[in-house]
């Protein structure tokens, strides 16, 4: 049996690299034709013999009887044979073309590293083929060294290494050329990289991808030449992204030195844009050189400026408006003439893409139904050193909302969506409400904010309609909060349950359990918290579209907390004494439509019980008795923080609200200033027995006792001391009291992009608190108290706490009399600075740093807004679908605490479940 077509054949050897063996490859298919055409032509010396002995005459007819196919393959044997194009009862001929094509075919396939054809039998004009080949190797596994775990799966997916795909020459090439230029891109230009193929099991091989990034190249120096109406350093703080390599500078925290090709292109275009900001509408960057020093892996950039001559807006006409005049459009365009020329301005003007939701002219009609306008302003006329522009308008026909769909929603349920939808079928295009649906979304915390994408499909100017397809990626929208800690003398345990797109309607569908009902966008929440002498309970729930057809919130929560007393030295706990506080809570809030969409008014009435027994603590001058708090309050407030919930990077957050008790003391009766002076508020001895009085005298059960403690005559009962606890506990029977808060929360971009954008949140608080009757008194109840996380375990007599890092919890509240007592006003302001680590779906991550100031007063009368507690420090915040925010603080206190002496120092806050 002779060889009729192809090369030598060659012994693979599978425990050699395929890599070796593969740079053959493309080597073998060119010669291999060549040495089939040379050994056929030789005739008879190439000719095989049949198994009896017989020649092959040469140039003969053939009839095929049939291909048989040798070799190991993993493919079907008759799937090769079909990709040969060889039939059986085909005439060939031998030297011929049938065998030479069919070569050529299965080597288009780049399945295989070797094909050979053979002779195995003759019979008259009947010949059969046998088909030997050599399987080039399958991929089993990748895997990537020498980078960050968290780089490579991003890395593998892009190069798309999956299993069973054939590795080749061709593989292993484009692979390491990717990986290279990738990091090469990145500043890292002297990024090598290997690759071992390793065998593995039959025909299958792993690919061991070796990364060296190596060091990133600096910039050296970056010199200008011919710039004489800019400075080097203006033009050097132009270029955003190539900075000189320098000393660790506090002020670029977030911008290195490296040298990026892409991004020193952009920079070279931020230069002409610096120059046509100023008037220079001709500048150019001539020339521009980039010397690389491989020995010390730095960069030199030095380039030639051509600035020209300074320009000034001329006339500015406006041509094909219908639907606004020249005025209006003039008012939204903001240049008059003989402006210094702004070309940069002038395009943003027009239409500004870095603010989708921005004021000017391609929003002035998009946001009035004109989807197909076009805006081009042309220059006309340049004389001497003015510009005359005409800006050409089409406005086209009006668009209306189309189809209206969304797809990606696997739980929520389609309404939950489309109610929050401000586009609607049949209404006027409006980009403003395209913008505004985004955030909305959003805000709902059901989907990736960062992801929410509405397509505009099949936009039709002849129809005047559009399709809007939106698209969101569903996200765990549930937590679990479990902690444990030591605090307060004892282990505290803490369970909390938050269901955030809960649907009640299928709370008894056990078909629903997958593995709660979900989908509704209702929320509900479950709270437990307890340790040895304290329990409280919590359960609240939220339907967003109270009715389903309009955005009116219902909300509800119901708590029960009981405390018992406890001695801190000796660690008991006495049960016959407690102290237990029972609310319920049922509000409404509705979303405005005036004076616009963010607008929202919210109502809730909360009434609260707390009964004291035994409980002789020092916190109330009473130990027995009951005390009710029923308040309305009313909030209106103003939302329109950035689509993203967790890292707003735009917008903000005013609210003011107030907080009202009925006026009891208007029209119940009781004379609150001379309380004290009537009969039943006298004090007396209560005790089953006698006691003896300062003077030695005894005081039976039942004698009244003047303020020296003394017995008191009945008959002189007017001599009595006032008892404090029964006026308090007549005082506090029904709680009184008002309180006023308001609250501005303004998120600032400062740079960076949409995925790394650096944010200041600047935050200002102030609330009060007064009483309607002076004689009655404020209650010591529902105070503020500011210092530390801003997070409360429990709170006995319903204090709000406030956050001031830097400080230990709630330790600024005003001391009256050596003891600490809550605030009945407030301010605080914090500047916050945040940058994003990661705004990934699986977990959001950014870090902060921080400056506040703050302090609360008993009186209105001792407040000063400037005596603040000052603090700063740094921190970082990880957000977490299933376990919610978690975060880290280290905070400066530079001001001592209430009472002390020394500024406080630094504290260290752990914040677990605080809002954003």
């Amino acid at each position: 049996m002779k060889q009729l077509s192809v090369t030598k054949k060659e012994n693979v050897d599978l425990e050699r690299p395929v890599n070796k063996l593969n740079k053959k490859i493309m080597f073998q298919r060119s010669v291999k034709l060549l040495f089939s055409i040379v050994l056929l032509a030789a005739g008879s010396n190439a000719v095989a013999q049949e198994e009896d002995g017989a020649h092959l005459d040469p140039g003969k007819q053939h009839i095929l009887a049939d291909v048989i196919i040798t070799g190991k393959t993993t493919y079907n044997e008759q799937t090769i044979v079909t990709y040969s194009e060889l039939e059986k009862g085909q005439a060939i001929q031998i030297p011929g073309e049938e065998i030479s094509n069919a070569i050529k075919k299965l080597w288009k396939l780049n399945l295989f590293s070797d094909v050979n054809f053979y002779v195995s039998k003759q019979q008259n004009d009947s010949i059969w083929l046998e088909l030997a080949i050599t399987e080039l190797p399958k991929l089993s596994e990748a895997k990537i060294q020498g980078i960050r775990k968290g780089k490579r799966e991003a890395l593998l997916k892009d190069l798309q290494l999956t299993k069973e795909k054939v590795v080749n020459e061709n593989l292993l090439t484009t692979t390491k050329n990717y990986v290279a230029n990738k990091y090469k891109k990145d500043g890292f230009y002297n990024t090598k990289v290997a690759i071992n193929v390793i065998p593995d099991s039959l025909n299958k091989v792993k690919m061991v991808i070796n990364v060296d990034k190596g060091d990133k190249v600096k910039v050296k120096t970056i010199k200008f030449t011919g710039n004489t109406q800019l400075t080097s350093g203006k033009l050097k703080r132009a270029m955003k992204n190539t900075k000189v390599k320098a000393f660790p500078n506090p002020l670029r925290i977030f911008k290195s030195s490296k040298f990026v090709e892409d991004k020193y292109k952009e920079d070279l275009t931020s230069i002409v844009d610096k120059y046509k900001e100023k008037g220079y509408r001709d500048a150019r960057v001539t020339e521009d050189t980039v010397i690389y020093d491989p020995k010390r892996n730095l960069v030199s950039i030095s380039m030639n400026i051509e600035e020209g001559h300074k320009y000034y807006f001329g006339n500015i006409k406006y041509i094909g408006n219908t639907v606004y005049n020249n005025q209006q459009l003039n008012q939204v365009l903001g240049i008059k003439k003989g402006d210094v020329y702004n070309g940069i301005m002038l395009q943003k003007r027009i239409a500004d893409p870095s603010k989708p939701d921005g004021l000017d002219l391609t929003n002035l009609y998009q946001n009035n139904g004109y989807l197909f306008s076009n805006i081009n302003p042309v220059e006309v006329k340049t004389a001497n050193d003015t510009i005359d522009f005409e800006i050409r308008i089409v406005e086209g026909p009006i668009a209306y909302f189309n189809n209206i769909t969304v797809v990606g929603n696997d739980k929520t349920n389609d309404k939950v969506i489309y109610r929050e939808l401000r586009t609607r079928p049949g209404m006027r295009w409006n980009k403003e409400e395209v913008i505004g649906t985004i955030r909305e979304l959003g805000a709902l915390g059901f989907f990736d904010a960062e992801t929410i994408r509405p397509d505009v499909k099949n936009p039709d100017p002849a129809s005047g309609t559009v399709d809007v397809e939106w698209n969101v990626t569903e996200k765990g929208s549930s937590q679990i909060e479990l902690q444990g800690g030591y605090g307060g003398g004892g282990f505290i345990g803490t369970l909390g349950l938050s269901f955030n797109n809960f649907s009640i309607r299928n709370i008894f569908n056990k078909k629903a359990y997958t593995p709660l009902p979900m989908g509704d966008g209702q929320k509900m929440a479950l709270r437990l918290q307890g340790s040895t002498y304290f329990q409280t309970y919590s359960l609240s729930f939220t339907e967003p579209w109270f009715g389903g057809k309009k955005p009116i919130q219902l909300f509800t929560t119901l708590s029960h907390s009981k405390q018992f007393l406890y001695n801190f030295s000796s660690r008991d706990v006495d049960r016959s004494k407690s102290f237990t506080i029972s609310s319920i809570t049922l509000g409404l809030s509705k979303r405005l439509s005036q004076p616009d969409f963010y607008m929202r008014l919210s109502h809730s009435l909360t009434f609260q019980y707390y009964d004291l027994n035994n409980y002789n603590t020092g916190l109330f001058t009473f130990g027995n008795g009951t005390s009710r708090n029923v308040n309305y309050t009313v909030e209106l407030s103003r939302d329109n923080r950035g689509r993203n919930p967790i890292y707003p990077s735009s917008g903000s957050l005013f609210s003011v609200s107030a907080k009202l008790t009925p006026p009891y003391s208007l029209f119940n009766g009781v004379d609150y200033k001379n309380l004290g002076n009537q009969q039943e508020y006298k004090l007396r001895n209560n005790t089953t027995a006698s006691v003896a009085g300062t003077n030695g005298i005894g005081i039976d059960p039942g004698d009244y006792i003047d303020a020296d403690g003394n017995r008191v005559a009945p008959e002189n009962w007017q001599n009595a001391a006032a008892d404090q606890s029964k006026v308090d506990q007549k005082k506090f029977n029904w709680l009184e009291y008002y309180k006023i808060k308001f609250k501005a929360d303004v998120y600032t971009k400062l740079a960076g992009s949409q995925s790394h954008e650096l944010v200041l949140r600047s935050l200002a608080e102030f609330g009060f608190m007064g009483a309607y009757n002076n004689n009655r008194g404020l209650v010591p109840f529902e105070r503020f108290f500011l210092g530390g996380d801003g997070l409360a375990n429990y709170a006995l007599d319903g204090r709000e706490v406030i956050q001031l890092r830097g400080y230990p919890n709630q330790s600024l509240a005003p001391l009256v009399n050596g003891t600490q007592v809550g605030g009945t006003i407030y301010n605080k302001f914090s500047l916050e600075l945040r940058y994003p680590i990661t705004l990934k779906q699986q977990a959001s991550i950014y870090a902060l740093t921080f400056a506040e100031a703050g302090r609360s007063f008993d009186t209105f009368k001792s407040f000063d807004p400037f005596a603040l507690k000052r603090s700063t420090g740094f921190g970082l915040r990880v957000f977490m679908p299933a376990f919610g925010l978690l975060g880290i603080d280290f905070g400066y206190g530079f001001d001592p605490v209430e009472g002390g002496t020394q500024k406080n120092g630094w504290e260290t806050h752990f914040i677990i479940g605080q809002q954003f």
